[in-house]
């Protein structure tokens, strides 16, 4: 059952009064160019997030650009924002963490939500929460009792909202109890509500005492959830139930006022998480704690391995894996998948950070971190997944080094410089590729050596030193060398990787023995359009190296190979490049020709493809 919102109309008419109202700044003469700041301060539980909210609903016509919200813990600076946006900022604890996100621009309005006055935020008053208005507190419990009970014993009521100090949390609560015992007066709730200490505790063990003892076991598990926020699924691995029992008993704890509902989420309340805290720790034992956290996260790695799956192709391995899992931990679609993990994705992280920061755990949390980078990458696109893995990778990098786990240390330093390099920080990528260097030499094991010497030369080419970059790849190629077997494939790529390098720099005798060492290896491996791209490659160092017959014939060559291989868009390529090299040798005729084949070539190509789409959408 939602809580309405009621009341607040005096604060609210205040803060709207205090966005037109003239600042000290601007009286003086010296207006800032930063946003106005409305602080909301109030206890937990006294509806501060709930005033933000319907300031935010009232006033949003004037913020065309929309209301974004951020909690002060994560939030990353915002002062660029050049549009009129109405920003809330949730849990802000010092003036500090509000300074930074307040943006340069007086056409923002800033709504932050705090327990108590900011000291050091210029030229901000708060409005201050109390408890409800009579009227209020009475509206708000014939919302969960019925307007009947209300009516007939209006001096309970009125004694109840006293009792209660006109805290919403706390009438919320209360009204819950009511709401479970349609036979109970109101009468019965004043003379059961616990006595001694503050309003919202006395409404909670109201609640909290008259749980079944299963449903009470998981609702002190529940603070253990990450943000605060559940599912049925978490709920079930938590306390070890059915999902349809811990989703009946989350129906259950929404209507008593315990948690609130969002779609298939739930989120305990902020003002109860300490109060679920003391339970925990006093009814709890440690054992029983640690056991449960492990059965969430293993329930959540599961989910996050199907929400990836569904995304490969339905005749995968790993698609084909689906069919053995339970249908609850299965999603219909990818975009199912998509959507549950965009919703949960918050929970998801908090959950990883909660699992690395507690250490008992700490297999589980490389596994959970691991299962959220690639459900992450699979549904997003690395690019857009980038923050949130550079997040996963240091988590894990931060296990890893806890443990002294060597090799997984080295993994997680490749990934990490591999997000560095991608995001356009090559220095910073070179210095996580040589600590995973120096890792992976540690425990002896060649695959992360090799990955990693070759990133750097990767690193080193990005920044224009081909010298530095060839003299890397060099010794990734000694490495594959020198383990014989079948690193054919790794010797091809590296060889290439080398043409390239030595090309860059100039040195075209280098690059030629490169360029047709891969197309040598590439040729061995029954890779024909691999063959053909280095072969072309051969021909443009020929041509750069003044040997354009040369290059000719190699083009020749390279565009046989590219038809045996019915490479159509490759054959085209060769073609065009055999074209400039004719024109510079006066041959325009042959030039001509070799280009309006590879434009046919092309054409036919983009007609198949746009048959094939026609053919797809039907």
């Amino acid at each position: 059952m939602s809580t309405p919102f009621v009341g607040r109309g005096r604060e609210l008419e205040a803060l709207r009064g205090d966005i037109a109202r003239a600042g000290l700044d601007t009286l003086s003469g010296r207006p800032a160019p930063r946003a106005r700041v409305l602080l909301i301060a109030g206890k937990p539980g006294s509806g501060r997030s709930r005033v933000a909210e319907e300031l935010a609903r009232q006033v949003m016509d004037d913020y065309p650009d929309g209301v974004l919200r951020l909690d002060a813990d994560t939030a990353a600076e915002i002062r660029d924002v050049p549009q009129r946006v109405l920003i809330i900022v949730d849990d802000v604890t010092e003036a500090e963490q509000l300074d930074e996100l307040i943006p340069d621009s007086r056409d923002c309005l800033v709504v932050a939500v705090s327990e108590g006055p900011l000291t050091g935020v210029a030229d901000v008053r708060p409005c201050v929460l109390g408890g409800l208005e009579p009227p209020a507190a009475k509206e708000l419990l014939e919302h969960f009792a019925g307007d009947i009970r209300i009516t007939v014993d209006p001096k309970a009521a009125e004694r109840l909202a006293e009792e209660c100090e006109g805290h919403p949390a706390a009438l919320t609560l209360v009204g819950g109890w009511l709401a479970a015992r349609p036979e109970a007066a109101v009468a019965d709730a004043v003379q059961a509500l616990p006595a001694g200490g503050a309003p919202l505790g006395r409404a909670f063990r109201l609640v909290y005492e008259s749980l079944p003892q299963p449903a009470a076991h998981l609702l002190r598990l529940l603070v253990l959830a990450p943000a605060g926020l559940v599912d049925a699924h978490t709920a079930s691995a938590l306390g070890g139930c059915t999902v349809a029992a811990a989703r009946a008993t989350l129906e259950d704890f929404e209507k008593l006022g315990l948690v609130r509902r969002e779609g298939e989420l739930y989120e305990v309340p902020g003002c109860l998480r300490p109060l679920l805290q003391e339970l925990l720790e006093a009814k709890e034992r440690p054992e029983e704690v640690l056991l449960a956290r492990a059965r969430m996260l293993e329930r959540t790695v599961r989910l996050l391995h199907s929400c990836r799956a569904v995304t490969e192709p339905e005749d995968s391995p790993v698609h084909k894996r689906l069919a053995g899992l339970p249908k609850t931990l299965r999603f219909a679609s990818p975009e199912a998948a998509g959507e549950w993990l965009a919703g949960r994705r918050p929970a998801l992280i908090a959950a990883a950070r909660s699992a690395v920061a507690d250490g008992e755990l700490d297999t589980l949390a490389r596994r959970f971190a691991a299962a959220l980078s690639r459900a992450l990458a699979a549904h997003q696109g690395d690019e857009s997944a980038a923050p949130e893995q550079y997040q996963l990778h240091e988590l894990v990098l931060g296990v890893a080094e806890r443990r002294g786990l060597v090799r997984e240390k080295a993994a997680a330093l490749l990934n990490l410089g591999d997000l560095d390099s991608r995001s356009g920080r090559p220095e910073e990528a070179l210095v996580r590729y040589r600590e995973a260097l120096t890792a992976a030499r540690e425990v002896r094991d060649p695959q992360p050596v090799g990955r990693a010497l070759e990133s750097i030369g990767c690193t080193y080419q990005e920044l224009g030193d081909f010298e530095r970059a060839a003299d890397w790849y060099g010794r990734a190629l000694a490495l594959v060398q020198s383990r014989g077997g079948d690193g054919l494939a790794d010797e091809a790529r590296l060889r290439g990787r080398l043409g390239a390098a030595h090309t860059y720099a100039g040195a075209w005798g280098h690059a030629l023995r490169q360029w047709k060492a891969a197309a040598a290896a590439r040729r061995r491996l029954g890779d024909q359009s691999g063959q053909a791209r280095a072969l072309g490659e051969v021909a443009r160092v020929q041509e750069y190296a003044g040997h354009p017959r040369q290059a000719v014939v190699t083009c020749q060559e390279a565009l046989q190979v590219a038809m045996e291989a019915r490479d159509d868009r490759l054959r085209a390529a060769v073609q065009l490049r055999l074209a400039d090299t004719l024109d510079r040798l006066g041959d325009p005729v042959q030039a001509e020709l070799q280009r309006s084949a590879a434009e046919r070539l092309l054409e036919r190509g983009a007609a198949d493809r746009i048959t094939a789409s026609a053919h797809g959408s039907t």
